[in-house]
Protein backbone atom coordinates (compact mmCIF):
# COMPACT_ATOMS: atom_id res chain seq x y z
CA UNK A 1 0.00 0.00 0.00
CA UNK A 2 1.40 3.39 -0.89
CA UNK A 3 1.81 6.11 1.72
CA UNK A 4 -0.59 8.25 -0.28
CA UNK A 5 -3.28 5.57 -0.12
CA UNK A 6 -2.69 4.95 3.60
CA UNK A 7 -2.95 8.65 4.40
CA UNK A 8 -6.36 8.92 2.75
CA UNK A 9 -7.85 6.13 4.90
CA UNK A 10 -9.67 6.56 8.20
CA UNK A 11 -7.84 5.71 11.41
CA UNK A 12 -8.69 5.14 15.08
CA UNK A 13 -6.71 6.14 18.12
CA UNK A 14 -6.13 2.98 20.13
CA UNK A 15 -4.96 2.43 23.66
CA UNK A 16 -3.55 -0.60 25.46
CA UNK A 17 -3.73 -1.62 29.12
CA UNK A 18 -0.52 0.28 29.83
CA UNK A 19 -2.21 3.45 28.47
CA UNK A 20 0.12 3.64 25.49
CA UNK A 21 -1.39 5.16 22.35
CA UNK A 22 -1.19 4.27 18.68
CA UNK A 23 -3.17 4.63 15.45
CA UNK A 24 -4.90 1.77 13.68
CA UNK A 25 -6.81 1.44 10.42
CA UNK A 26 -10.50 1.97 11.20
CA UNK A 27 -11.58 -0.82 8.84
CA UNK A 28 -9.42 -3.52 10.46
CA UNK A 29 -9.98 -5.58 13.58
CA UNK A 30 -8.05 -4.26 16.55
CA UNK A 31 -5.00 -6.24 17.60
CA UNK A 32 -5.19 -8.21 20.84
CA UNK A 33 -4.66 -6.02 23.89
CA UNK A 34 -5.76 -2.76 22.25
CA UNK A 35 -9.07 -0.90 22.43
CA UNK A 36 -10.49 2.10 20.58
CA UNK A 37 -10.03 5.32 22.54
CA UNK A 38 -12.84 7.15 20.74
CA UNK A 39 -11.00 9.39 18.30
CA UNK A 40 -11.42 8.67 14.59
CA UNK A 41 -10.19 10.53 11.52
CA UNK A 42 -7.22 11.02 9.26
CA UNK A 43 -3.85 9.69 10.34
CA UNK A 44 -2.65 13.27 10.87
CA UNK A 45 -5.69 14.13 13.03
CA UNK A 46 -5.26 10.99 15.13
CA UNK A 47 -1.54 11.63 15.64
CA UNK A 48 -2.27 15.25 16.61
CA UNK A 49 -4.80 14.01 19.19
CA UNK A 50 -2.26 11.56 20.62
CA UNK A 51 0.33 14.34 20.80
CA UNK A 52 -2.13 16.48 22.78
CA UNK A 53 -3.31 13.83 25.26
CA UNK A 54 -0.33 11.52 25.77
CA UNK A 55 1.75 13.84 27.91
CA UNK A 56 3.40 11.19 30.10
CA UNK A 57 4.99 8.51 27.92
CA UNK A 58 5.73 6.16 30.82
CA UNK A 59 3.60 2.99 30.88
CA UNK A 60 0.79 3.01 33.44
CA UNK A 61 2.48 0.30 35.55
CA UNK A 62 5.64 2.41 35.87
CA UNK A 63 3.68 5.53 36.83
CA UNK A 64 1.73 3.58 39.46
CA UNK A 65 4.87 1.96 40.86
CA UNK A 66 6.66 5.29 41.16
CA UNK A 67 3.62 6.94 42.73
CA UNK A 68 3.35 4.15 45.32
CA UNK A 69 7.05 4.31 46.14
CA UNK A 70 7.53 8.06 46.24
CA UNK A 71 9.11 8.36 42.81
Amino acid sequence: MSVENADSREFLVVLNDEEQYSVWFADRDLPAGWRAEGTRGSREDCLAHIDAVWTDMRPRSVREHLAAHGG
